[in-house]
């Protein structure tokens, strides 16, 4: 005698890196709300580009503006974001999502406090920015 049995499983998809599909199994992971604030991209793309030069994969800072269709102006506005002390550069990073209009922070304040060399004053000039 058979008897139909039916299984019942909750799964969800994922994309590999070759772009297929993948089935795995339980509920899907909640995607976090908002969208990363652009000051926290700026400052993990200043450190992505200082290992790239570290590293010797790119010879120099033109170079490397080339590559990212800047100019090199601009590549230098980025890289001065490593100047700041190393604990404001861990904030910037994760600083909590925006869900609307602009973030918290905006690059110009920011660039402001990379440009001064005392990390005293700039956890000064940072505390301050946070305030407003």
């Amino acid at each position: 005698m058979n008897i139909p049995i039916t299984i019942t499983r909750e799964f969800h998809t994922t994309r590999r890196q070759d772009g297929r599909q993948h089935l795995r199994p339980g509920p899907a992971p909640e995607t976090p709300k908002g969208k990363i604030p652009r000051i926290s991209r700026l400052m993990a793309l200043a450190i992505h580009c200082h290992e790239l030069l570290r590293s010797g994969q790119v010879s120099n800072q033109s170079e490397l503006a080339r590559y990212a269709n800047i100019t090199p102006a601009r590549m230098t506005q980025i890289l001065t974001l490593l100047n700041l002390a190393s604990d404001i550069q861990e904030e910037l990073l994760f600083l909590p999502r925006t869900t609307t209009g602009r973030g918290e922070v905006q690059e110009k304040d920011v660039r402001k406090i990379a440009m001064e060399l005392d990390l005293g004053k700039q956890r000064e000039m940072w505390s301050k920015v946070q305030r407003e």
